[in-house]
């Protein structure tokens, strides 16, 4: 997709951030302009993440403005908000391509490009990253700066407040941008904030105030009051007394939406010494009414048209496993007043909306702190309570220990519902929930529970909430095969599988852990084989087991995880501890971590949808 050169003269202009910094700062105003009608164009055409982007235009072309990028490192917190770093650095005419397979990744990734200095996709991990660059930065001695960039949301995590304790301590020379949407800024705040962050920033207010603080060191009580007056005249107007508590200079907070004032204020920043902290006020969806209006709907977002003021309604299709999820805890609050729902800043990706509306009392949401999520359901347990961490495959990596040391060592009741486990499709390599099964298999007490479809979810769902220990059900982003729901709960026995389709041949036996089921009975169909829906990864059914490899040739084990440590590798570590000698093909995600695309693409390339399976069980049969 070429610019159109008329329409964006100076986005044309400034396809690099050193093409940028030649253009004079008074058309920076218009430029921003471009830049934002162009990101609303681009996503609007390809889906992707929309509102985050649209908030940081002016902060994203200030900072490449003021700083040497990429000779200075710019590290963004998440990325979601990156999309127009990746137009300002060389990426304009491949934007059309974001989150599609081989097309540029969601997030700043190091291998796209030198201006993506730390690879992400989970959150609160740029102060941390920066400080390490800045302390390799002073050894390296070239007067290289560093900023780090982070959102309100993901401050929210412990790790950011880790880095700044660290920061505060060893004073490096380092820059956190705080791009604050939670806010808005009236008129009068704003102007008087922007010219008391250029005082804040400037030389004199600096050295008057560092000049002050060694005159003054020796006289404890003088240097009591100046500390006291100085918090005093900036607490008036500025909440940044915790920052400057961490040890950061605080500025702020400022529009971020004026570019000019933006500027101004960096460049005075960006001489300073020691850990720096700017607190910029933006708005989520600047720019652009309907997203202004719906930040968390525009967020991630569908093709649209930028004309129509709503997003188009997905077709009422078949149900997402995420409302199952949603609906049984509706379901289950109105007939268990101890049930506790807990999420990681993830409510509207779990589906619990309409349980956060109707139960507000028994819904927490703790935000970006998975750590503390599980072990907060650890305290709720202990308490009497009956708790669930609603929580994404690749977000449980964060709270592992938690799961083992707080809840798995006591046994405690808490149950885990797992979204997003296998291929997520457009955020890649990030969000794959590729290894819940191999991670959560070697903790002991835990029921991990994997089902084929809704209804069995939903049974799922009950039965891990019923039992009294530890447990999980995992299930796929996206919407279920359409089976037909069972309103009323049924407890599956623990550590049972079912025979799905017997077949008259001695060959074959597909043992299919999940939602690859259907995909399994293509391949049985094509090749008469026996499917078994193993429905516990843990206990496994060694029954079963047994009785398919004595009367089968060859087990076939399917699952969407990993294969190393995975469900199929517990099949066969319990065939080979009882001596059954048996051919067994485990067929799962690959040893490489699995690029974004469509999950139906990825299933395809991996060769683990129903002609994959066939396939790869035929060139087995061949060795």
């Amino acid at each position: 997709m070429s610019l159109d050169i008329a329409k964006y003269p100076l986005l044309a202009a400034a396809n690099t951030p050193d093409e940028l910094r030649s253009l004079p700062k008074e058309q920076l105003p218009q430029l921003c302009e471009e830049l934002r009608t162009y990101l609303l164009n681009s996503v609007s055409q390809s889906s992707g993440h929309l509102a985050s982007g649209l908030g940081a235009v002016e902060l994203t072309v200030a900072i490449h403005y003021v700083y040497e990028t990429p000779f200075d490192q710019l590290i963004w917190d998440v990325g979601h908000q990156a999309y127009p770093h990746k137009i300002l650095t060389g990426r304009r005419e491949q934007l059309p391509t974001i989150r599609q397979k081989d097309g540029l990744h969601p997030f700043p990734w190091r291998e796209e490009s030198e201006y993506d200095v730390l690879s992400v996709g989970h959150s609160s991990t740029s102060i941390s990253a920066g400080l390490g660059v800045a302390i390799g930065a002073a050894k390296e001695g070239k007067d290289r700066k560093v900023v780090s960039v982070i959102g309100d949301g993901a401050i929210t995590a412990g790790m950011a407040f880790e880095a700044m304790n660290h920061a505060g301590d060893i004073h490096p020379d380092m820059l956190v941008v705080l791009n604050d949407n939670e806010m808005s800024i009236s008129e009068n705040v704003g102007a008087l904030n922007n010219h008391l962050a250029q005082v804040l920033s400037g030389n004199l207010y600096t050295s008057i105030r560092e000049g002050g603080k060694k005159v003054l060191s020796g006289v404890p009580p003088i240097k009591e009051l100046v500390r006291r007056t100085e918090e005093h005249l900036k607490g008036m107007v500025v909440p940044g007394t915790m920052f400057e508590e961490f040890g950061f200079n605080y500025i702020g907070p400022i529009d971020g939406h004026d570019v000019l004032e933006l500027i101004k204020t960096l460049k005075n920043m960006r001489n300073l010494k020691g850990p720096q902290f700017l607190h910029v006020m933006t708005k989520k969806g600047k720019g652009y009414a309907p997203a202004e209006k719906d930040p968390i709907g525009y967020h991630g977002v569908p093709k649209f048209d930028p004309n129509h003021d709503s997003l188009p309604k997905s077709g009422g299709g078949k149900p997402s496993f995420s409302k199952i999820f949603g609906d049984f805890l509706c379901d289950m609050a109105a007939i268990d007043p101890k049930l506790m729902a807990i999420t990681p800043a993830m409510r509207e990706g779990s589906g619990m909306v309409r349980f956060s509306k109707a139960f507000p009392e028994q819904y927490f949401d703790v935000a970006i702190a998975e750590q503390h999520a599980v072990t907060l359901a650890s305290g709720l347990a202990i308490s009497g309570n009956h708790p669930i961490v609603a929580i994404y495959s690749t977000f449980l990596q964060r709270g592992y220990d938690q799961l083992i040391h707080d809840i798995a060592i006591m046994n405690l009741p808490v149950m885990f519902a797992i979204d997003r486990a296998g291929l997520v499709g457009a955020d890649g390599q990030t969000h794959q929930g590729a290894f819940d099964l191999s991670y959560m298999r070697c903790i002991p007490n835990l029921v991990i529970m994997a089902p084929s479809d809704e209804n069995e979810c939903r049974q799922m769902l009950y039965t891990g909430h019923q039992h009294q220990g530890p447990s999980a059900v995992r299930y796929p982003r996206g919407n279920g095969m359409g089976t037909e729901l069972q309103t009323e709960f049924t407890a599956l026995e623990i550590g049972k599988g079912r025979i799905i389709r017997q077949s008259d041949s001695n060959n074959i036996a597909i043992l299919s852990f999940g939602t690859m089921l259907p995909y399994a009975l293509e391949a049985a169909d094509a090749l008469d084989a026996t499917v078994a829906d193993m429905r516990f990864v843990k206990p496994l059914d060694e029954a079963l087991i047994r009785e398919l490899a004595e009367q089968y040739d060859l087990l076939v084990t399917v699952e969407e995880n990993a294969i190393k440590g995975g469900a199929g590798s517990a099949v066969v570590e319990y065939l080979m501890q009882e001596k059954l000698l048996k051919p067994t093909l485990n067929i799962g995600l690959p040893d490489h971590f699995v690029a974004q695309g469509t999950q139906e693409e990825m299933h395809a390339l991996l060769g683990i949808d129903g002609a994959g399976i066939i396939k790869q069980i035929q060139q087995y049969q061949q060795k």
